[in-house]
Formats: C-alpha cells, sequence, structure tokens
C-alpha cells in the first residue's frame, strides 16, 4: 500500500514538474513571436545606387537576419554594438543611432552611464568622454523631465503626430541649421518626416528624371516655405501638400521664427537622381517672414 502511494505521489510530482517546464518553454516561444523586427534601410536609401551589394549586406543581412536573431535579447545587442563603437572610437552618426536604440530598447540614463564608465577603463579615458558627449543629447529628455523642463524640440515634438527623428547628419552639408530624419514608411512608397529647426533650410536642389519622378511634401506641422527657381516663396503648414515636378530647381524649410516638419514623398520614375546646388542666400531667406 505504502509502494503504491509512493508510486502515485510520484507520478503527480513528474507531472506538475512537466507541466511547469511545458509552461516555460511556452512563454519562451511566445516571447519570441512577440519580440520587436528590426528593419534597416539606411544602406538602400543613402547607397543603393552607388553600392548596392554593400546596401544589401548592410540592410538585409547585417540588420536583417544577425539583429533578429534571438539568441541575445535587443537590450544586449544594443549595449554590446555602442561599447564596440566606442572602443574603436566611432562617435559620428553611426554611434547616435545605436546609442538611440539602446534607449528605444530599455537601457536607462543610470545604465548608459556606468556602461560608458566601465568601457573607459578598458577602451580609453577620451572616447568616453567623446561618447558621454552624444549620450547627453539622446537622454536629454530624461534629464529635462527630470527638471521638470522641455527643450524647444522636445515642446514642438508634442505637437506632431510623427517623430522628430535623428539628426540628418548624412545630408548636412546641404542644409543650412539642424534637421532630423524619421522613416515613416520603408515599404511599397518611402515616406519620411523631415523636421527643420527655425531657419534651418535645405540648399536649392533638382530632382531629376527623363520620365516621371519629382516629389510631394506635405505638412506635418509647423510653419515652412517652398520656393521654386524665379518663383515666390509658397507657405506651407499642416496638412498643405506640395507638388515638385521633376527636374524643377526649388529648395524648402522651415520659417525663421518656427520649427517644420513635412512627410517627403519622392515618386518613381526613369533615370532619377538628386543634384544638391547652392545654399539658399541670406539675401533670399531674410526676406521671409
Amino acid at each position: 500500500m505504502n509502494k503504491r502511494l509512493f508510486n502515485i505521489a510520484f507520478i503527480l510530482i513528474m507531472f506538475f514538474a512537466l507541466n511547469i517546464c511545458f509552461a516555460k518553454v511556452n512563454k519562451n516561444l511566445d516571447k519570441g513571436a512577440d519580440m520587436e523586427k528590426i528593419t534597416q534601410t539606411a544602406g538602400k536609401v543613402q547607397l543603393g545606387n552607388f553600392a548596392p551589394e554593400f546596401a544589401h549586406f548592410n540592410d538585409d543581412i547585417l540588420f536583417g537576419e544577425n539583429w533578429n536573431n534571438q539568441d541575445i535579447d535587443l537590450k544586449t545587442r544594443s549595449i554590446i554594438t555602442v561599447v564596440s563603437l566606442i572602443s574603436m572610437g566611432i562617435t559620428d552618426n553611426s554611434l547616435v543611432y545605436h546609442l538611440q536604440n539602446a534607449k528605444n530598447h530599455g537601457v536607462t540614463k543610470q545604465e548608459i552611464a556606468a556602461i560608458i564608465t566601465h568601457n573607459a577603463f578598458y577602451a580609453g579615458w577620451p572616447k568616453a568622454w567623446a561618447a558621454f558627449n552624444l549620450a547627453k543629447t539622446v537622454w536629454s529628455e530624461d534629464l529635462s523631465v527630470a527638471n521638470n523642463e522641455l527643450s524647444e524640440k522636445e515642446k514642438y515634438q508634442k505637437t506632431i503626430m510623427f517623430p522628430i527623428g535623428v539628426p540628418n547628419d548624412a545630408y548636412a552639408k546641404y542644409f543650412i541649421g539642424q534637421s532630423y530624419l524619421a522613416p515613416v514608411s520603408v515599404e511599397q512608397v518611402k515616406i519620411y518626416n523631415v523636421t527643420f529647426e527655425p531657419k534651418c533650410r535645405n540648399n536649392w536642389h533638382i530632382h531629376k528624371a527623363t520620365s516621371g519622378g519629382g516629389q510631394m511634401l506635405i505638412g506635418v506641422g509647423g510653419r515652412g516655405y517652398y520656393q521654386e527657381w524665379g518663383k515666390k516663396p509658397v507657405e506651407i503648414k499642416e496638412g498643405t501638400v506640395i507638388h515638385i515636378p521633376a527636374n524643377v530647381k526649388h529648395w524648402h524649410g522651415a520659417a525663421p521664427n518656427s520649427w517644420f516638419s513635412h512627410l517627403a514623398i519622392e515618386l518613381d520614375g526613369i533615370d532619377t537622381s538628386n543634384e544638391w546646388l547652392e545654399a539658399v542666400g541670406d539675401d533670399v531667406y531674410n526676406k521671409l517672414k
């Protein structure tokens, strides 16, 4: 009788133990199913025409396959990437991107400060100083919230539905002032939210095409201007739609006293390319209100 009770007890214990194991497995599987999918289009946007193979490796392999491997969670992967870049002395817009990525995946201000400090003992003190200067900018919202203060950029962000994004460093040489870029859609139709700080504008430029092409702008927030060569400036506000034909010289940007954002939509065409020209001088810009 005792042996029979023992066997029943043993079976019950094993049954509950297996249930717990399967519950953990299912939980992990569910976690994997809900895991955020990382996508990247910077390679195709910036180098698709110049170096399509590199763009493919960057967007589809590095970010498409490696970053979506679930053996390491995204927070840990973000930390490893930040530490690697700092250790190599890379403190350009790529580090800014990965610092923002780390923040987006749960790295707090206290954690990034400890991570950079720890890395400084192994990678070098000057590299840590450079990284801290960038990290302070990325986590500036945390500092301002702690002090119950918001920067002008943060105040403006609360007025528009699309994210401001990251500094538009890849095209900074074609802008006067600071601009920001945030992808809205990278499939079917590529749409980007471009934000300009007050007085910021891009250079005169032309969207070239032998057929089709051109660009559409849709005002998102703030106040800005669009101007074609030889024509008067057109004011852009929230909801304003601007149709830019191919092969027309033009510029667009913020009003002197306002932040400004617009959606930029590139239209398909044949033999499309962008030609960047001279800056919009103060003699032209200062006539605006």
